[in-house]
């Protein structure tokens, strides 16, 4: 068999009635590795086989233990897996192993999942763009000559070509929304603190980045939401909230079209046309689709996310500022960016962030969602470092051609990324769908009646 268009929760439910044995299904997905990841690099340090199958045995012998028993799962290489080697993409840490779980893989492995491997990554997850020098590039799951996208390019390009059922992603600037999107997958953001980083460093200043799961279907998406979120003693930011699955039957919903915010995103030609076609789906279904006019200066939310950016950044490289010769361009403007910056810029960045926190939630009286594109160009060549400008526009810095997803990032918005077909080229592009915070589960029900109407990952595999 192969998890080649498989819904995890199918594999589940065998697996725990006993009609799936968890040897089989590691058999198969290292099978399907093997086959296909030689040419997309999506996953990297593979464990070898005969100790998955011995664990996929012991699974067998000692029966169901949670929600994902008996799963073969790769994680992404920004998180800490006992035992396994983090190295971020870094030649600065090829050599670390984890000396424990991050929350969020204890959590996977307590509900019975058998980590095969990692999911490839950029260096230290900045740009959306998956290469390397420890691994190499992650090439796009419908051409790989493309890019897979980032920083979550390994977890998406192994969920598009079968490799794995479920994947854990992080998600600051659109690093899962954005491979979602190329790879023709499923991606969520929750809201900021309901997926809880260790509880380790600074737990106050920097809500910026979140954990979050990717799958083929929002069903599957709930499954690992609920495994992965909840309070986290130590982390005081956290939050709580009822399960997602199952998700239930979605309302009739109000929801605001964005496209590229009154003009202030460049776009490829096709892009907010494919996009639109996907919200005809909205509105066959009887929810209301508008389009509004930009409710906030872009360029302000720009300004006030590169400090913010930089400075977390800063916070979490600072470690390596003697050696900031070996970090790649972008970690060393960061850094150095961050390292300059005063209290007050800093201050003057959580004023604005403050001011459209307060004009979404005006916005979000009249509309129960919003939809921008997930990206603002199709997959470029592998080879780039980045876009160096999208539609005749010049990009002013390594990630400017990802401007379209700080609206969410900057207040911390549950945003689902969903594919939303193909364009003329056969490559897939994709629509973030937005909600007010702690509305994770009715962004995620309105995601998989989209779903059920569409199911693209499993009516357009890629050509592999």
């Amino acid at each position: 068999m192969s998890l080649f268009n498989v819904d995890a929760s199918q594999l589940l439910a065998r697996l725990h009635s006993g009609e799936l044995s968890a040897q089989a299904l590691m058999a198969a997905a290292l099978d399907r590795i093997a086959a296909v990841n030689p040419a997309l690099n999506a996953i990297v340090d593979l464990r070898q086989r005969d100790v998955l199958m011995a664990e996929a045995a012991a699974a067998d012998k000692a029966g169901a233990r949670g929600a994902l028993h008996g799963l073969p799962v790769a994680v992404k290489d920004l998180a800490n897996v006992k035992g396994l080697r983090t190295s971020s993409g870094s030649p600065l840490l090829t050599d670390f192993i984890a000396p424990e779980d991050e929350p969020a893989v204890a959590r996977m492995r307590a509900a019975g999942a058998i980590f095969i491997g990692k999911t490839n990554t950029p260096e230290f997850g900045l740009g959306s763009h998956t290469f390397n020098p420890v691994h190499g590039a992650t090439g796009n799951a419908y051409d790989a000559s493309r890019s897979a996208g980032g920083s979550s390019g390994g977890a998406a390009a192994a969920l598009a070509a079968g490799m794995v059922a479920l994947a854990d992603g992080s998600d600051m600037m659109g690093s899962l929304r954005n491979p979602a999107a190329w790879n023709n997958v499923y991606g969520f953001r929750p809201t900021w603190g309901r997926v809880p980083s260790a509880p380790e460093g600074d737990v106050f200043l920097h809500p910026l980045s979140t954990l979050g799961p990717m799958a083929r279907s929002p069903e599957d998406l709930a499954l690992l939401l609920d495994v992965i979120a909840g309070p986290l003693p130590g982390q005081p930011l956290g939050r709580g909230g009822h399960r997602a699955a199952p998700l239930p039957a979605a309302k009739p919903a109000r929801i605001g079209w964005l496209a590229d915010w009154g003009g202030a995103y460049p776009m490829e030609a096709g892009i907010l046309a494919q996009c639109e076609a996907a919200l005809g789906v909205f509105e066959d279904q009887g929810h209301r689709v508008d389009s509004l006019q930009a409710p906030f200066p872009a360029e302000k939310l720009w300004q006030a996310w590169i400090t913010l950016r930089s400075f977390a950044v800063a916070a979490g490289l600072r470690a390596f500022a003697d050696r900031k010769d070996q970090l790649k361009p972008a970690a060393r403007w960061e850094l150095e960016r961050g390292l300059a910056l005063t209290g007050q810029q800093v201050q003057a960045a959580s004023d604005i962030r403050s001011a459209w926190q307060r004009a979404a939630m005006r916005l979000f009286e009249d509309y129960d969602a919003l939809v921008l594109p997930s990206a603002q160009l199709w997959p470029f060549p592998l080879e780039w470092e980045y876009p160096q400008d999208i539609a005749g526009q010049a990009m002013d810095t390594y990630h400017r051609w990802m401007e379209v997803v700080v609206p969410v990032s900057l207040i911390g918005l549950p945003a689902l990324a969903a594919p939303a077909g193909f364009g003329s080229g056969g490559l897939p592009i994709g629509v973030q769908i937005f909600g007010r915070q702690g509305r994770d589960r009715e962004i995620l029900s309105l995601g998989a009646a989209y779903h059920a109407a569409t199911r693209w990952p499993q009516n357009a595999p890629p050509p592999l």
